[in-house]
């Protein structure tokens, strides 16, 4: 905003003068036109904006909205480069032929801005930070580099226990299933092999999917599992090239810290950069990727390898909405949540796309449940206190489009590939600004407003 120069400040005891609403494309739109705000906006220095949610404390306004406006129509990570000129192909990267060409059979032509960052930084080595905006394109920005350092490097023969040549930790059974399955189909082009294990089915099963092929290429797996299969001895990590934290503010939290720090531990992790570029070196690469990251990540990894040798990517929409969703907040009772999801649901209706239902708990997932099984909605459930045999596949069935209601708690906002949604309910809003921008950023419902986007 721009600033215009004033007499002075408002003298002691009075409030900064209120600015009317401009003539202009609007920002914030309000269901009281006077409240609106345009794109541009000057503000004097003693002056301040309208605020639109204005008056919300009172029971009266109830009912009440204003939504956020989108300011572009594609994602700032699907759109091309500024710099007029040069090749901004995948080869232009530093990927080999054979990548590419897998790319291709994949339809995925064009690198988006995070993974033009990252990748190149990945290959040249040393331990990275990666934080990007959901939806951003993360998951290819680290595993493309990953890959190409495995093709590029000698085999080191069978071993048992198994002893991978890459690790990729995520923090949920879904999104590790995610990763492999587009790790897989990746590494079948190039002659890579995938191995992924999940816990939540007892030691046997992480048995029996370790010596299904005890000589792949790359470990898709859960910390606890991994845990698990350390201790029994099932599994060693001393051959190491590369370890990935994906949605490292999660796995980083006090449910999964310490079984992070156990796995970092058993790893030979690199503390230059010279040390991971020696195709003969066993040295690791770390590299940590997430939408956020949580304080204190720099004295949790000074533990395992030294700061000053990290290289830290980010894009330009780090911590921002995004700016091509369209955001509605709404002010309601807490009494009318229930209802008013079931009217959205009723006007979404199948043909405009699938809908996601964010709530806290587990508690109200399930309530929630049976209040669409009530109405003969049919849906999906998804929350942490499933068991692994119920949970499986879940989203997957989502995904193919199966089912088109998916309530769930935060368990889904990490990662999972929501591309089909449409819209997406905060029926409770979440408690942190982090949990937020996890969120796919499209529709609210809190216990006294809303926010709906689509």
């Amino acid at each position: 905003m721009q600033l215009r120069l004033a007499r002075g400040p408002p003298r002691r005891g009075r409030e900064l003068p209120v600015v009317p609403t401009r003539a202009g494309k609007l920002l914030l739109r309000s269901r009281r036109p006077q409240l609106s705000q345009p794109r541009s906006l000057t503000l004097g220095r003693w002056e301040r904006p309208l605020l639109v949610s204005a008056g919300w404390k009172h029971r009266r306004s109830c009912g009440d909205y204003f939504q956020l406006e989108r300011s572009q129509e594609q994602a700032p990570a699907l759109q091309p480069p500024r710099a007029a000129g040069g090749d901004s192909s995948f080869r232009a990267l530093g990927l080999g032929p054979a990548l590419v060409s897998a790319l291709q059979s994949l339809s995925i032509t064009q690198p988006t801005a995070v993974q033009r960052r990252a990748i190149p930084a990945l290959l040249r080595g040393g331990n990275a930070l990666c934080a990007a905006e959901t939806g951003s394109g993360k998951t290819l920005a680290y595993l493309l580099p990953l890959f190409q350092k495995l093709l590029s490097r000698p085999l080191l023969g069978p071993a048992w226990p198994p002893c991978p040549r890459s690790l990729v930790l995520l923090p949920s059974r879904e999104l590790a299933e995610q990763v492999r399955t587009v790790a897989s189909s990746l590494g079948h082009s190039v002659g890579l092999r995938v191995q992924e294990i999940g816990g939540g089915r007892g030691m046997a099963s992480v048995k029996n999917q370790l010596r299904s092929d005890p000589d792949a290429d790359l470990l898709v797996s859960t910390p606890g599992a991994l845990c698990k299969a350390l201790r029994k001895r099932m599994v060693r990590l001393e051959r190491l090239c590369c370890l990935v934290l994906d949605e490292a503010d999660t796995l980083l939290d006090p449910t999964f810290l310490d079984l992070v720090e156990e796995v970092l531990m058993q790893a030979p992790i690199a503390h230059s950069p010279k040390e991971v570029a020696d195709q003969w070196n066993t040295k690791t690469q770390l590299v940590v990727v997430g939408a956020t990251f949580p304080e204190g990540l720099g004295q949790f990894l000074s533990k395992v390898t030294n700061l000053g040798h990290f290289t830290t990517l980010t894009s330009q929409s780090l911590h921002h909405l995004l700016p091509h969703v369209q955001q509605k907040f709404i002010r309601i009772k807490g009494s009318d949540k229930a209802s008013e999801l079931l009217q959205l649901i009723k006007d979404q209706g199948r043909s405009n796309g699938a809908l996601l239902i964010f709530c806290n708990n587990a508690s109200t997932v399930n309530w929630l449940g049976y209040i669409l099984d009530d109405h003969k909605i049919k849906h999906l459930r998804l929350q942490g206190q499933m068991p692994a045999a119920m949970r499986a596949g879940i989203f997957n069935t989502f995904q193919k489009g199966q089912r088109d209601v998916l309530i769930c708690t935060d368990l889904a906002s990490r990662g999972l590939d929501t591309s089909r949604v449409a819209l997406v309910v905060n029926y409770d809003f979440p408690s942190t600004l982090q949990d937020y921008l996890h969120r796919p950023q499209n529709v609210h419902l809190g216990q006294s407003w809303a926010n709906y986007s689509s």
